[in-house]
């Protein structure tokens, strides 16, 4: 008797864990979002990935110019960000370098980046960190982005003013749209609106306010902190909001896809 009823015992226990994993996958069904973290916890996780980007020079008071907002990717030795945030020329003569700084506050580390790979037409660069450990890099999405999706982006919209202070804007996908929108009239057209009407591809509109700093901002999914889009200040104002009379606030973000694809023109692979 006491053999049959450890069997029974014993019989029950994987029949209380198949209940208890139903159970689980009705709650995730129900939420999925449960299995998830929220977005406190996603910026404390991606926050030692963003880097402010722009130039150094001993000798300069300040010695530090800030130009943009960048973030890790790959092997943790690359940063992406605007490709327009790039000077096109260094003093040379007085040691200026293009550099990235990392950390948080007052306690910023400046190191020295070099182009690996460029593409003009999304305005997207690929940088390269000289020496240093590898920092945390963000995974790019290759999920379907949809309109209504919520979205987050981290970055530095006033720089370094007060310091190294990364700032977190949260909204939605407003709209899936083309970045160059037709003018009704020939006479509005100039030979830059007509190359980007010739490479128009879809870009992210947003409801929430991005500012110059925050270009080259990853634009992330808030519960999972994916990379699906790139901010962007510059490119796309000249491209949608030129057909405006008067430029709106409205933020766009260049879809991940394009980050992707100037990765592999690196010869890197995205996370």
């Amino acid at each position: 008797m006491m053999g049959l009823a450890g069997s029974q015992g014993n019989g029950r226990k994987p029949l209380y864990k198949l209940i208890f994993l139903i159970a689980l996958g009705g709650v995730l069904l129900l939420n999925p979002a449960a299995g998830r973290a929220d977005l406190p916890d996603t910026v404390e996780r991606i926050r030692p990935s963003i880097v402010a980007v722009g130039t150094y020079q001993a000798m300069r008071r300040p010695p530090s110019v800030f130009l943009g907002t960048g973030f890790v990717v790959a092997d943790g030795r690359h940063v992406v960000t605007n490709a327009h945030v790039i000077p096109d020329k260094l003093d040379k003569r007085h040691r200026e370098r293009l550099a990235v700084f990392v950390g948080r506050g007052r306690r910023v580390q400046v190191r020295g980046v070099t182009e690996a790979a460029r593409d003009d037409v999304h305005d997207l660069v690929v940088l390269r960190m000289e020496g240093g450990d590898p920092l945390p890099a963000l995974a790019l999405s290759d999920a379907r982005v949809r309109e209504g999706q919520e979205v987050a982006f981290t970055g530095f919209p006033i720089g370094m003013v007060l310091g190294l202070y990364p700032v977190t804007h949260r909204g939605i996908v407003s709209a899936v749209s083309p970045m160059a929108i037709p003018t009704h009239s020939g006479r509005n057209l100039d030979p830059d609106m007509v190359q980007r009407l010739k490479n128009a591809f879809d870009v992210y509109q947003l409801d929430a306010t991005a500012y110059p700093g925050n270009s080259g901002s990853p634009l992330y999914d808030p519960r999972t902190g994916r990379v699906i889009g790139v901010i962007n200040k510059v490119l796309l104002t000249h491209g949608k909001e030129k057909v405006l009379e008067r430029p709106s606030g409205i933020t766009f973000a260049v879809p991940a896809q394009h980050v992707r694809a100037l990765l592999r023109k690196a010869g890197l692979a995205a996370r």
